[in-house]
């Protein structure tokens, strides 16, 4: 089996799929996907995650503000602890920090991260952590608020070996999208031969990042299969081995979705 451990099913185009989710999700499942953790990103989806993961035994989520989201609605501390009560909640996030695309709002985008990182500790529950252009500030806060064991994840890794090292080092899991397949990842695909397997996650991001040969085209969960035969060839494991250890590491970092 194999897991998705980050997909937006409630931003899928589905178009293709006669606008049913349940189409989209029967392909990834005869692809060998077992496992959807759908990943809110404000305060104004949690609805909408929550009820796709009420519809779908298969399917998990989480309760977050993206970083790129705070100018929509913050969540405290309670606020957050409130969410995680809901339903098919493994975790809150995504959250985070993204100077790339927003600098004027990284104190606000501070503020977010440390509510999700205590949230989460007072609740027993990891993190799903966005981070672009933000290295030391990510790690500095993780330091600070958010260590504990199986703390989190840090999704959809773009960043340098330093940085997951570091990570690693505070409990964090890493976890590759379809990017580790692009042409220009060569940084990338070597924090993938790097990280121990025991701490690594696959994942789509759909529908965004769909990895080669759908690179342009619009992204699915059945394309987490592409992400995770390509590490398995980069490091040297059949398919069927990287496919059982990211599952096994999903249920160990993401308890309550078991």
């Amino acid at each position: 089996m194999l897991v998705d451990s980050h997909c937006h099913l409630d931003r899928l185009k589905l178009d293709k799929f006669d606008g049913e989710l349940d189409d989209v999700l029967a392909l990834a499942r005869s692809r060998g996907v077992g496992k959807f953790l759908c990943v809110g990103i404000s305060l104004d989806n949690v609805d909408q995650v929550v009820s796709i993961a009420a519809r779908y035994p298969d399917v998990v989520c989480s309760v977050g503000v993206h970083p790129l989201d705070v100018e929509s609605g913050l969540a405290d501390v309670a606020k957050l602890k409130a969410l995680s009560t809901k339903p098919n909640v493994v975790a809150l996030g995504e959250t985070g920090l993204d100077y790339y695309y927003s600098t004027e709002t990284k104190e606000v985008q501070q503020q977010s991260f440390v509510a999700h990182l205590e949230a989460a500790d007072e609740v027993g529950l990891p993190v799903i952590v966005h981070t672009r252009d933000a290295r030391e500030d990510t790690i500095e806060l993780i330091k600070a608020h958010g260590s504990r064991e199986h703390a989190g994840v840090l999704h959809c890794f773009t960043e340098s070996w330093e940085m997951a090292r570091q990570a690693l080092d505070l409990n964090y899991y890493i976890s590759l999208s379809g990017i580790v397949t692009f042409k220009n990842a060569e940084e990338l695909r070597e924090v993938a031969k790097q990280v121990p397997l025991d701490r690594l996650l696959v994942e789509t991001d759909s529908p965004y990042l769909a990895p080669v040969p759908y690179r342009g085209k619009p992204n699915i969960p059945a394309y987490v299969r592409e992400v995770a035969e390509f590490i398995a060839e980069l490091r040297g494991l059949s398919y069927e081995e990287l496919a059982a250890a990211t599952t096994e590491n999903f249920h160990r970092l993401f308890p309550r979705a078991a």
